[in-house]
């Protein structure tokens, strides 16, 4: 039985979820990196790490009878194994100029997220719903400059050390509905799609 919270406009996104170790290990990251770069953090504020996930697909608002068709489609499994995602390496958006994002890259399961934003990207479109045309670029946000510099990119990335922060096991993405509000997002599961261990030919 579909919930009558999604017969109204919903802000919906895809994501994979991460782990209690996995949180504790970037909130570790984050506070070294913070250490790293003293004052010169600036206005960097860090996300909190029970509100981290990894975000394959952001659908925006999507207004009924779409969302609907998002949760149906994404309570249906998806062909292929579980695997594990590595998290490692600092990035910055955007690439030049004044920066507004800290992230972390993923190296190891890449190759398995992209696969994975592709059918589900694809599952959304046969919903009606209009996505992004940028290119799929994993990553986890580690915090957001309100008033960035060009110096807080050199700052950010010299705080950079080699090595993985933290391993994740990967079997599915979860449907979410984002709530904002003046004390901060909350999200609530919709729909699971879980790897089915099967692969295509």
């Amino acid at each position: 039985m579909i919930s009558w919270q999604i017969l109204f406009a919903m802000r919906l996104f895809i994501a994979v979820d991460l782990d209690d170790a996995a949180r504790e290990a970037i909130g570790a990251e984050q506070g070294r990196i913070a250490s790293a770069m003293g004052k010169a953090r600036g206005g960097l504020k860090w996300v909190k790490p029970d509100h981290m996930h990894l975000t394959l697909v952001f659908l925006g608002e999507v207004g009924e009878p779409q969302n609907a068709a998002v949760v149906a489609a994404m309570g249906r499994s998806i062909d292929g194994s579980p695997f594990h995602m590595a998290l490692e390496e600092l990035g910055v958006f955007p690439s030049h100029g004044a920066p507004r994002v800290l992230w972390i890259g993923i190296t190891e399961g890449a190759t398995q997220l992209a696969e994975m934003y592709q059918e589900i990207a694809a599952r959304v479109a046969t919903c009606g719903v209009a996505l992004e045309a940028r290119p799929f670029h994993p990553h986890l946000t580690l915090g957001r400059w309100r008033d960035g510099r060009s110096s807080d990119r050199r700052n950010a990335l010299a705080a950079m050390e080699p090595g993985i922060v933290a391993r994740v096991a990967v079997n599915g993405a979860t449907l979410y509905h984002s709530r904002l509000s003046s004390t901060g997002s909350t999200y609530t599961a919709l729909a699971r799609a879980r790897l089915s261990g099967r692969t295509t030919a």
